[in-house]
């Protein structure tokens, strides 16, 4: 199974297994929508042999399981983590390395339409 999430994460540029019904996953889909960020989300409640992914998770290092964003096939991390690194300017430039994000979104503000 952990195997099956290597190859998961490597398929596409931002990853997010998540649970439908959580708030703080909700909250870093939401982030990545602000941005323009379409990530594969992978709703562990909803997929066949989610609660194996889950463990899988664990076993790599994400704890809590859900929210897990991998960016470019790396594990970036869980809402603190993802927060932390778009508090700190971080998340925009990881996203373009990942080719998730063609342009800043802070230039978005100044243009006059």
């Amino acid at each position: 199974m952990d195997q099956r999430v290597t190859r998961m994460v490597c398929e596409r540029p931002v990853v997010l297994f998540s649970r439908s019904s959580c708030c703080m996953c909700h909250t870093i889909k939401s982030l990545f929508a602000d941005f323009g960020v379409n990530p594969t989300v992978y709703e562990l409640d909803e997929i066949p042999r989610g609660r194996e992914v889950e463990q899988a998770l664990l076993r790599l290092g994400c704890n809590p399981a859900v929210p897990a964003v991998f960016i470019g096939g790396e594990l970036a991390g869980g809402a603190n983590e993802i927060m932390s690194l778009h508090l700190r300017r971080a998340l925009q430039p990881m996203l373009k390395r990942a080719g998730a994000l063609w342009i800043d979104v802070g230039l978005l503000i100044n243009i006059d339409i």
